[in-house]
């Protein structure tokens, strides 16, 4: 599986969960597992030549609805010097594996 494919000045990530790949650990709080999914795609992107502003879209995947609020102040955070945020599509799901309570995905415009 590629962890991004590029398509002219567009990068589009695979869904990026949240195990550290220096450890292969996961954290345990929702919070923490936001956090490390989306340091997970900005490495992708990184690789491919951009940063955290050159993403202009996420597709987010929840493991339980209560945790929006949550991801809502961990995305504004993450992407605190992008103006303006980028889109964002936030679902709910059944996690793909036991333990993984968030997924990102990003498209990203590299010019």
């Amino acid at each position: 599986m590629s962890q991004g494919v590029r398509s002219g000045p567009w990068l589009f990530t695979s869904g990026q969960g949240p195990l550290d790949p220096a450890t292969g650990e996961m954290p345990a709080d929702f919070g923490a597992q936001a956090r490390q999914a989306l340091t997970n795609v900005e490495a992708v992107v990184a690789a491919a030549g951009g940063d955290r502003r050159s993403i202009t879209r996420c597709t987010c995947y929840l493991a339980d609805r209560t945790h929006f609020a949550e991801f809502n102040r961990v995305y504004r955070e993450f992407f605190t010097d992008c103006s303006p945020l980028p889109a964002r599509t936030t679902v709910v799901v059944r996690p793909v594996r036991e333990g993984v309570l968030v997924e990102v995905d990003a498209v990203a415009a590299l010019g």
